[in-house]
């Protein structure tokens, strides 16, 4: 088999972006999601445009047993993963914490902390077995500094930078690489989910200046996965060039 890169939440923005990238470095894919219908064109798509393999998985990270049992019914040829990206998260809502909605603070520590242990643990354990692997774990700014109502979401994505480098200590024995991508504003589905559906605020975040792109952080994952074997990249922070920090942004 090709090499194989293991990409959660690939539905969509980023994680749709990191298909596409390393589809064209022809990789193999697993790609995970909630939305059967878009896993199944997606796949379709990157058979078409690079031939490669996908293996389709819908599952919500934040189910421990369906993540364990979808991944572990791979075939073992499948387990031999090289790259996994933990692309899978969300926000929701931006209110200040004495408004907060505890279904909202449930479902980002789920998906962005609990979810992204439970994938881990899983395929951490295939790449001590294979002697070989990369993780790469989608950050945050948000999990850098602390803005305004952005209180569980960041301290989720705060999480993240910390299991990161904690990764990168327990990992190192085996020669597994660990790196974490922290963008700032992004253009993607992230906004509306925020805001739960609601277009027109989401839009208005993006409003006045350039943000990046999805494939703009999915070329920055392959930088960092095609590094030689004897170079790590920890972490990258990569903004817009009109974003400085999470709230300082020059918007025309």
């Amino acid at each position: 088999m090709s090499k194989i890169a293991l990409i959660t939440g690939a539905t969509a923005g980023i994680g749709e972006a990191c298909a596409h990238v390393f589809a064209r470095e022809r990789y193999d894919l697993i790609l995970t999601g909630r939305r059967t219908d878009r896993l199944e064109k997606l796949s379709t798509q990157l058979k078409k445009e690079y031939n490669v393999d996908s293996k389709l998985l819908t599952f919500d990270v934040r189910d421990r047993e369906e993540v364990i049992s979808n991944l572990e019914a791979l075939p073992d040829e499948w387990k031999k993963v090289n790259v996994l990206v933990n692309n899978a998260g969300l926000s929701q809502g931006l209110d200040p914490i004495q408004n907060g909605s505890y279904d909202d603070w449930e479902t980002m520590i789920d998906t962005n902390v609990k979810g992204l242990l439970y994938v881990t643990k899983v395929v951490s354990n295939w790449m001590i077995s294979n002697g070989f692997g990369h993780i790469v774990n989608l950050g945050s700014i948000a999990g850098k500094e602390v803005y305004p109502n952005g209180n569980v979401y960041c301290a989720s994505k705060h999480a993240v930078d910390a299991l990161n480098k904690g990764m990168r200590i327990d990992l190192l024995p085996y020669g597994i690489k660990v790196t974490a991508v922290h963008p700032g504003a992004v253009e993607t589905e992230f906004s509306e989910v925020r805001f739960k559906g609601d277009k027109t605020r989401a839009k208005k975040v993006y409003d006045g200046f350039e943000p990046l792109v999805a494939k703009d952080i999915a070329e920055t994952i392959w930088f960092a996965v095609s590094r030689p074997a004897h170079v790590n990249i920890n972490e990258l922070i990569v903004m817009p060039t009109a974003q400085a920090t999470a709230t300082n942004i020059f918007r025309k």
